[in-house]
């Protein structure tokens, strides 16, 4: 039987804050281990409850949630931030992600994105609302269209890359393929290294600007 996924919810409003914490309570292979209210909080919080994914909110006290991010990501790299806030504006989205967070839903997800982004998170898998990817990907216009990888990608890691960009997990990607999940890691593992690049997210947003993958089919 597989562990529960530990989960810190951070959002200093706490109808908002409670609200999640009761929401996830009701799902299987969840467990919310800790909460916080600001950002300096989140830190102190992660550092010593250790959770596997911290829902992390942007606008707060004390600290915001870039910075606690930022901070979380030095001290606890093993901890995937997932950001849940009701931003979608660059000046939030790419600090965010600069930060080491690995997610970025909205608030107005349904219940079923946030349970399956917090699935994908855990495993250091990136999940991103389609509305952020539009937003990343005006910063990508002109120059960074000539980038090249490293290393040439084989024909199955640039399939492996499109599903990846479509959201797909390594345990979906490997039963479509009819691969391993222990295959499906190692081709992830060689297109973030060709690519260079540190996150599936990463990877998933080269795909688009490329056209392996197109918003239309994420």
């Amino acid at each position: 039987m597989s562990e529960n996924i530990r989960v810190l919810v951070v959002d200093d409003h706490p109808v908002v804050r409670k609200g999640l914490i009761a929401m996830l309570d009701t799902e299987d292979g969840i467990e919310v281990v800790g909460e916080a209210s600001n950002g300096a909080d989140a830190v102190d919080q992660a550092v010593k409850l250790r959770p596997q994914v911290v829902l992390m909110d942007l606008v707060m006290p004390e600290m915001d949630g870039i910075e606690a991010t930022r901070q979380i990501k030095q001290k606890a790299p093993d901890v995937n931030v997932l950001v849940l806030t009701s931003f979608s504006t660059n000046d939030k989205v790419l600090p965010s992600l600069n930060a080491g967070a690995i997610g970025y839903l909205l608030k107005d997800s349904n219940p079923a994105d946030l349970v399956k982004a917090i699935h994908q998170v855990s495993q250091g898998e990136g999940s991103l609302h389609p509305a952020v990817t539009r937003q990343v990907l005006q910063q990508f216009r002109g120059p960074a269209e000539e980038e090249k990888p490293a290393e040439e990608l084989t024909d199955r890691e640039v399939e492996v890359l499109r599903m990846m960009a479509q959201g797909y997990s390594n345990q979906e990607i490997a039963k479509m393929l009819v691969l391993s999940p222990a295959t499906v890691h190692t081709h992830v593992s060689r297109i973030l290294t060709k690519l260079n690049v540190a996150s599936r997210t990463q990877a998933a947003l080269y795909a688009l600007r490329k056209g392996i993958v197109t918003l239309d089919e994420k």
